[in-house]
């Protein structure tokens, strides 16, 4: 008799037990990216469907399931059923294909139990099912939702994933129960809002130091501009990272992203993007209305380049540098300080120069010739990267140079000629930054190596100095004799 009580199926939920994910909102991000119109016509249509929703969703994704990030403590007790020669069934609310196809995928039972595009195999629907294939108390089921409680009670063994609550009331009843841990970190979440790009922002101080304006009003605004522009980039961040899901799994270390590795569910995901684009949006418009524009401008500039433009060739990496040269124009609306047009024609060729260092370090740092999952550009195009990366430097030098020579500039430095001799130091660092890319030596962010990089800093810290002494500004503040 014990023999035979070995033998019950284990049978499994997918999303959020089997599976560190939900195949219905992998399936929206993959079809989002594929067709957004398509995607989002479905979902408005779809709402009170959910078989419905599934199927046509799945129609439009193309999917890896193969992919998809396991359940690590639940991975081993289906080890462990195999090995004890028990069947490994997965039942889920996830539209069927895609169940068959995970199943295969792992090697488990071809008999699933999945929605078919006109019933929502959940809760009861699903314990009626398993009922009628096993009998109750035939099966030990795994679940990880206040939903699966019903499946649970007709179980012999339950398996909780995630759910104290529900894990509790089994224990109450006496039911044998098995508890795995699952759930997300507030921690990965953060990490999800990547905090070190917010350094990136320190941009919209520019205005404010060109214009050496450092006093206390200005310095606040430009304050609260980097919270805004940070809770911005952020959401955008969160966008990025949902659409690139199957590109980041199959990158040596992007797979380890909070959604891509299955730390930080989808679903969380999405209610924080909703929640960033509030504060970053409500923030600006308490600055002033200009503000607002340009930020709502960056979100929806960013959104195109997560849907659709960064996966078209040197269009990717214009739109990159707009999106950098847009921090200096949201320093300037955020403070009302004037730039110069000069201003931001120096700062388009350095970033320009700056997003074909990125490329040009994924290239180097590529492990195969094939191109870059979801970029489109490969190792043959690595001379024409550094091409335009040293039109870029070339570009911004002339512009700086041609920039000492107007009005805004005589006016701002009494020793002007200190201004060239500024050239040289900055020369030398944007040189190295796209030496330093296409070697392979940097992060694959240049932005965020530059602000870890202790000799590159030091170049921008030479630069700013001869800056502030031409401007007269060091002997103003210390009293230094000029």
């Amino acid at each position: 008799m014990g023999d035979e009580l070995q033998k019950k199926p284990l049978v499994l939920d997918v999303d959020g037990t089997f599976l560190r994910t939900d195949i219905l909102f992998e399936c929206f991000w993959s079809a989002l990216g594929k067709d957004p119109i398509r995607a989002i016509k479905a979902s408005f249509l779809n709402l009170k469907k959910p078989a419905r929703l599934k199927a046509e969703l799945a129609q439009i994704a193309t999917l890896r399931t193969d992919l998809l990030p396991v359940e690590p403590e639940v991975s081993e007790l289906v080890a462990q059923a195999k090995a004890d020669g028990r069947e490994v069934i997965l039942a889920s609310a996830s539209h069927q294909p895609l169940v068959e196809q995970l199943a295969r995928d792992h090697d488990l039972s071809p008999r699933v139990f999945a929605s078919d595009g006109q019933t929502n195999l959940k809760g009861e629907r699903k314990a009626s099912a398993l009922v009628a294939a096993f009998g109750e108390q035939g099966f030990d089921y795994a679940g990880n939702a206040p939903v699966d409680r019903a499946i649970w009670s007709m179980a012999d063994h339950a398996i909780v994933v995630g759910d104290d609550a529900s894990a509790r009331q089994i224990e109450g009843r006496g039911q044998v129960i098995t508890r795995v841990e699952g759930g997300w970190q507030m921690a990965d979440v953060m990490r999800s809002f990547r905090p070190h790009q917010w350094v990136k922002n320190v941009l919209l101080l520019l205005p404010m130091i060109a214009a050496h304006a450092f006093d206390v009003p200005t310095v606040l605004a430009a304050f609260l501009g980097i919270v805004a522009f940070s809770a911005a980039a952020s959401s955008i961040y969160l966008v990025n990272d949902l659409l690139d899901l199957e590109a980041d799994r199959l990158h040596a270390t992007k797979k380890n992203r909070p959604f891509a590795s299955g730390a930080v569910p989808i679903q969380i995901g999405m209610l924080c993007f909703v929640l960033l684009s509030i504060i970053a949006l409500g923030v600006a418009a308490v600055l002033s209305w200009a503000f607002l524009g340009v930020v709502a401008f960056y979100m929806a500039l960013s959104l195109a380049y997560s849907l659709k433009l960064k996966r078209m060739r040197w269009i990717d990496i214009a739109v990159l540098a707009s999106l950098y040269t847009l921090r200096v124009v949201a320093g300037a609306a955020a403070t009302g300080i004037y730039v110069s047009g000069y201003l931001l024609v120096f700062i388009f060729p350095v970033f320009l120069a700056l997003g074909c260092v990125k490329r040009l370090t994924e290239l180097t740092l590529a492990t195969s010739d094939e191109r870059l999952p979801g970029r489109g550009y490969g190792r043959p195009d690595r001379p024409d990267l550094l091409n335009v990366a040293a039109l870029g430097v070339v570009a911004a030098l002339v512009a700086f140079f041609l920039y000492s020579f107007t009005e805004q500039a005589i006016g701002l430095y009494k020793t002007r000629w200190l201004i060239w001799v500024a050239e040289i130091p900055l020369a030398w660092w944007l040189i190295r930054m796209v030496s330093l890319g296409w070697h392979g030596k940097q992060d694959y962010d240049p932005i965020v190596f530059a602000m870890k990089d202790k000799r590159g800093i030091g170049l921008i810290l030479m630069t700013l100095s001869i800056m502030f002494y031409a401007a007269g500004l060091w002997q103003q503040w210390f009293g230094a004799i000029g």
